[in-house]
């Protein structure tokens, strides 16, 4: 997306990421802009240490916990990871952070995070997590790993739990943000659009099939709940 922004100061840009916009570079301000791009952004990469109180909640007794990041993006995964160590500091608790940009690499660092005997873990958002989000639930699965997620596609593929924005809400907002600026709006003119609700979803068919007790205080926060 950066990249699109450097090659045209001319031509309108539309985004929908889950990223700060204003820290990635593509806009001055969330309500002016500025230049030729403007958005949706679902802030998905900010909910890091909410994603580990609620594991903590989930799981009090739980001692080591992992993070997966995607590498490809070194400014986000950096923030990520220094979100999650401040995170799991304030709780007394430790994290190891892993990386994966490939099939093979989230293999390798599923092996690796049961190796070291992690006691849940936090799928950093990530695009390409997304779509490998089937795989990930799988490992998650079969290594008997309580992970939390960052949209509710995980939980929907047996993930145990997520806590995010809505993806698909976004992604049609951003549509109603081209048809925006096909009628004539200026892109410096129309704010970033973010999320006002973030949504927990819990599937209890995977928190059974984990031996998980989901607590009734958290159940009654979710705003679904899988069975």
């Amino acid at each position: 997306m950066v990249a699109a922004k450097s090659a045209t100061t001319s031509i309108p840009i539309v985004f929908v990421i889950g990223d700060d916009p204003v820290q990635a570079g593509l806009v001055a301000s969330f309500n002016r802009p500025g230049g030729n791009v403007t958005g949706i952004s679902f802030m998905n990469a900010q909910l890091t240490a909410k994603r580990i109180g609620l594991l903590h909640e989930l799981m009090p007794a739980a001692e080591r916990f992992a993070m997966l990041v995607n590498p490809g993006n070194q400014r986000v995964a950096a923030a990520l990871t220094a979100d999650a160590q401040a995170a799991a500091a304030a709780i007394g608790r430790q994290i190891e952070i892993f990386s994966a940009s490939t099939n093979r690499e989230i293999d390798a660092a599923f092996a690796s995070i049961v190796q070291k005997r992690a006691d849940a873990l936090l799928i950093g958002p990530s695009p390409l997590f997304f779509t490998r989000r089937a795989q990930l639930a799988t490992l998650a699965s079969r290594h008997a790993l309580p992970t939390i997620h960052f949209a509710r596609e995980f939980v929907e593929a047996t993930g145990l739990m997520s806590y995010g924005s809505n993806i698909a809400d976004a992604t049609y907002q951003g549509g109603i943000y081209v048809g925006r600026i096909l009628k004539g709006e200026k892109p410096a003119d129309v704010p970033v659009l973010q999320p006002t609700k973030f949504q927990l979803v819990i599937n209890l068919t995977t928190a059974k099939a984990l031996d998980l007790t989901v607590p009734p205080t958290l159940l009654a926060r979710a705003d679904e709940v899988i069975e």
